[in-house]
């Protein structure tokens, strides 16, 4: 039994069912371990939210760097972006829902250790609106604002998506980049 292998068993129970609602015997049992035995990977709960939500936060900040060091110019940088995040977050729907509904559930010290990693990730999407400001590709806008704005229309789509529905992650992604590089006004 490996670690990588309880936190995939835990993301996928804490995405089906909570943090709060799933007990460390829970997690045992789905790696074929007694509860006991869990502990010898593990020392905690919260040890294992932290290091999923640190897995979800690298795979996200790993997947935007690619984008970032693409020689696109920032709007279809800022695209590209988009459906990498949007395919991503819904391909890995429980991590996602994870790192998105969950890290309210850290107690305060892993809370504060978790920040930095999550304010990096940020950071990147900050970084890029910037670069579209500079590059005089986007209005002057504040990139903090923008980023978050971006994020959380997209961090939303983990709630209502449905494979079975009409449009595709790729589809909805663009349907947001419209949005937010032509917005809603006809010109």
């Amino acid at each position: 039994m490996t670690r990588d292998e309880i936190l995939a068993a835990a993301v996928q129970i804490f995405g089906q069912k909570g943090f709060h609602a799933t007990s460390m015997q829970e997690i045992a049992e789905a790696v074929n371990l007694q509860k006991a035995s869990l502990y010898h990977h593990v020392s905690s709960k919260q040890e294992i939210l932290v290091d999923v939500l640190d897995q979800a936060l690298d795979l996200f900040i790993a997947n935007m760097q690619a984008v970032m060091q693409s020689p696109l110019p920032p709007d279809d940088m800022l695209r590209q972006a988009m459906q990498t995040y949007m395919v991503t977050i819904l391909q890995q729907r429980d991590l996602a829902s994870v790192l998105l509904l969950e890290h309210r559930s850290l107690e305060p010290e892993l809370h504060a250790r978790h920040i930095p990693r999550r304010d990096r990730f940020e950071g990147l999407w900050r970084d890029l609106i910037h670069q579209g400001v500079e590059a005089g590709c986007f209005f002057a806008v504040d990139p903090a604002m923008t980023a978050r704005a971006l994020l959380g229309v997209m961090n939303w789509v983990i709630t209502w998506y449905s494979p079975q529905g009409n449009l595709t992650p790729e589809q909805i992604s663009s349907q947001y980049a419209d949005l937010f590089l032509k917005g809603l006004l006809r010109r």
